[in-house]
């Protein structure tokens, strides 16, 4: 059987004003250019749209995980929006395309991937998450809610196709390695790493008793390609539902209550993880508060189930009041985490700092420190 791959590839290459949304003219770049190579047959189905200043580009397709035609698709589709951002002067055009030609995978090139390869069940619903103003370890706590916490996800007690638990692939990204653990039997270990968001982040989940893909999310780190700070990662994430995985409800459940993220304001601050609405997916406060925009598709024979008229159905899953009182939760720590300016703790540690503009400035004041005596 021919398995289907979902291939979700984001970049940040032009927005307006300054880092707050991607404005229409990129977006019909990207829409054209991904209309041809589904008529050409390189793709099966796709759908654009923005999570904050980056654009997103989400693909079906047969052609597996990590191929290099659907990585020179997206990355010559980003050019052209980047070309379009430059002659109208946006912010940041081309920003995350971190080298000059393209060379086999889009991986380590500053775009964000995440692709799920498999054989389609009965009904196979998938979670799009698209975060903005934030890092790829954003994910830990949502994917550690999602597949081994029990008191969101009651599959895993009361589901006996979930009961055997789920393997979760980490990488370090400071050391460029991974290690895979499985929950529940190494949750502590695992606890352990994902919960040091600056070095580790999950990469991959599997289900225990089938090795079934259950999840994937992006874990570019730009900062450690460029070698210097020229904006947040902004991480994708795609998540299979129900039929032995978690339900949708138990997906979307851990954005009841919104939770601290790295990223906020020129990638220097801890923020509030908003859940919005594509409408309202524009960062205004501080460039902010960091959003995470969540989208339910079906997959079908190949493509993203559509209407009669072959546009794709999907659906705004935080486009709803369920949402409002996170939203308003969200708002209450953007404004007492603003209150601390940039003391910390809103404000990065120092490791984090690092890989800011800050050494820059503190460079001039090096020559002047004296040794204790």
């Amino acid at each position: 059987m021919v398995k289907t791959t979902v291939s979700l590839i984001k970049a940040d290459i032009g927005s307006i004003p300054g880092h707050v949304t991607v404005p229409k003219p990129l977006l019909d770049v990207a829409e054209a250019r991904m209309a041809e190579a589904q008529e050409t047959g390189l793709i099966n189905s796709y759908y654009v749209f923005h999570a904050g200043d980056d654009t997103e580009l989400l693909m079906t397709h047969s052609r597996g995980e990590n191929s290099e035609d659907i990585h020179r698709l997206a990355w010559d589709t980003f050019m052209a929006c980047a070309d379009k951002a430059k002659k109208m002067k946006l912010y940041g055009a081309g920003q995350d395309l971190l080298a000059d030609a393209f060379s086999g995978n889009i991986k380590g090139m500053g775009p964000g991937v995440a692709e799920l390869e498999f054989e389609e069940r009965g009904s196979d619903p998938v979670i799009v998450y698209a975060a903005d103003k934030t890092e790829p370890a954003a994910f830990n706590y949502l994917l550690y809610k999602i597949f081994a916490d029990p008191s969101n996800t009651s599959g895993l007690v009361i589901d006996p196709r979930l009961t055997c638990g789920f393997s979760f692939e980490v990488l370090d990204g400071l050391n460029n390695r991974s290690v895979t653990l499985s929950a529940p039997g190494e949750l502590y270990s695992l606890l352990a790493l994902i919960g040091a968001t600056e070095h580790y982040m999950i990469k991959r989940v599997t289900r225990n008793s089938d090795g079934e893909v259950a999840a994937a999310s992006s874990t570019t780190k730009i900062n450690y390609i460029a070698g210097k700070y020229v904006g947040k990662d902004d991480p994708v994430c795609l998540v299979r539902a129900q039929s032995g995985l978690p339900s949708v409800g138990e997906i979307t459940s851990p954005f009841l209550h919104p939770y601290l993220v790295a990223g906020w304001m020129r990638g220097s601050h801890w923020g509030p993880f908003m859940p919005v609405g594509l409408k309202n997916s524009k960062c205004t406060l501080f460039d902010g508060p960091p959003r995470i925009i969540g989208l339910g598709v079906q997959i079908a024979h190949g493509k993203l189930a559509a209407d009669d008229d072959g546009t794709p159905l999907v659906v705004d899953l935080f486009d709803d009041p369920a949402f409002d009182l996170a939203r308003q939760e969200a708002m209450q720590l953007a404004s007492y985490m603003r209150m601390h300016g940039v003391f910390q703790p809103a404000r990065l540690g120092p490791g984090a700092m690092e890989y800011t503009t800050l050494p820059q400035c503190l460079a001039d004041l090096e020559h002047r420190f004296k040794k204790e005596e």
